[in-house]
């Protein structure tokens, strides 16, 4: 084991609930991204595309008539326990694990990211080997507490990433070896991503897996607010006498990516900024950061913006950043020569986290030395793509765009096992796991 790592991670097989192709026909219309990227009118799209669709489970919308905003939880374990009794959804004969590929593209290039879904016992973080790395909000952790108190089921999984061995000795390995002879189900979703799934029962293929991760950190890459739900929903049974060491509750669904995947791509998340003056130049962005950065303008427009964002990822490093404004449409190249200030400013954080681009982009760059200089009221929009940033500052609806390179798995690795959590939208795993392919049951 590990020096530093507590209790082992506890992974085991579950009799997960799936739907019943013969009565809903295409699994693509059924299942849904999770609730975090659903915005009202995908939301209605999905209501629209099949009568089943997950969504009713996964992010039930609220209807004139109800008498109070909470009515949608329980309308959705309604959808749940009527689907389950109508063989809308089928639970599984007997404990399995469940392989689970993505398929998809991104910058001209085909990935196929693997992984597998079980479920892993819960445990308290800093008391044992899975690691946060990212900060949560309470906002979401409400609307998923009152959901997982509904519907009693783990409904989408959390995104786990532990350290895997190389080629023939590694767990991946040996679950592509066992899913050969069987069949997977599929789905496209709205992004062109395939998703398959296999069923994996065999008991030697299971225990191998066990024994091989017992010993492994897990850090969660995505799913922080619905792993602190379940922590917080296991106390409340606990404290109301309905928790013994056998319940279901006691564990959460997770998917497991090898950190050493090919497939595995964190997607870089560049800032949009309102609430700044609309004559904002780069000239002024300049100024004000000259004392502590090397700049280059690199152009305006489109092109330019493309160009600065070809140059942060050939430099590879986390002190380089584009800036565009959209007064004059033109685009600075950005690097940090002297971040000394960062000991002040994020004193009470590791030198790992002081250097991550994020970190250095918001405490350094934006709060320090721009927005003390310019003024106004910012206020932030996140996205994944250049042609994003462009079209929101060719429209004028915001006034700063700052591109930002992802933190790599490295980092999230340093930053977890060093007990810290990383600056929001520090990482984007791409693509979503979907929700709908199996559900965890807490019964």
């Amino acid at each position: 084991m590990q020096e530093g790592f507590l209790q082992m991670v506890d992974v085991s097989p579950f009799r997960g609930w799936r739907y019943d192709l013969s009565q809903v026909g295409d699994l693509s219309d059924v299942v849904t991204p999770p609730y975090d990227v659903i915005d009202s009118r995908f939301q209605d799209q999905l209501y629209k595309h099949h009568p089943c669709n997950f969504i009713r489970l996964e992010l039930n919308r609220q209807e004139p008539a109800d008498p109070d905003a909470n009515a949608k939880y329980g309308r959705a374990a309604d959808f749940l326990k009527h689907w389950m009794l109508d063989g809308v959804l089928l639970q599984e004969p007997e404990d399995a694990i469940y392989v689970y590929s993505q398929e998809f593209r991104w910058e001209g290039k085909t990935h196929v990211r693997g992984g597998f879904l079980a479920r892993v016992r819960l445990e308290d973080f800093g008391t044992g080997n899975v690691f946060p790395h990212e900060q949560t909000l309470s906002g979401p952790k409400q609307d998923r507490l009152m959901l997982i108190r509904a519907t009693q089921a783990n409904l989408s999984p959390i995104f786990g990433l532990y350290p895997d061995e190389e080629g023939a000795d590694s767990i991946q390995h040996l679950l592509d070896e066992a899913c050969i002879p069987l069949t997977p189900s599929q789905a496209t979703d709205h992004l062109g991503v395939i998703h398959r799934m296999w069923v994996i029962k065999d008991h030697q293929v299971i225990s191998k897996v066990k024994a091989s991760l017992h010993d492994k950190p897990v850090f969660i890459a995505d799913g922080h607010h619905r792993y602190e739900t379940a922590l917080t929903y296991r106390r409340e049974l606990q404290a109301a006498g309905k928790l013994d060491d056998l319940s279901s509750a006691n564990s959460v669904l997770m998917h497991f990516v090898g950190m050493q995947d090919a497939g595995l791509q964190i997607l870089p998340t560049h800032r949009l900024v309102s609430g700044l003056s609309p004559e904002l130049t780069s000239a002024q962005i300049a100024a004000a950061l000259e004392p502590y950065c090397a700049i280059d303008v690199i152009g305006q427009g489109d092109k330019a913006a493309a160009e600065t964002w070809e140059l942060i990822q050939a430099d590879g490093g986390q002190n380089v950043f584009g800036f565009g404004t959209a007064a004059d449409g033109t685009w600075l190249f950005v690097r940090v020569l002297d971040a000394s200030l960062m000991g002040q400013l994020a004193a009470d954080h590791s030198q790992t986290w002081q250097s991550l681009g994020v970190s250095l982009l918001h405490k350094l760059l934006l709060d320090e030395l721009i927005f003390k200089q310019v003024g106004g009221e910012p206020k932030f929009q996140y996205v994944h793509r250049i042609d994003e940033t462009t079209t929101a500052l060719n429209a004028k609806s915001h006034q700063l765009g700052c591109l930002v390179a992802p933190a790599t798995i490295e980092h999230v690795q340093e930053i977890a096992e060093g007990r810290e959590t990383m600056p929001p939208k520090s990482t984007y795993f791409y693509p979503k796991l979907l929700s709908g392919l199996v559900v965890h049951s807490l019964l």
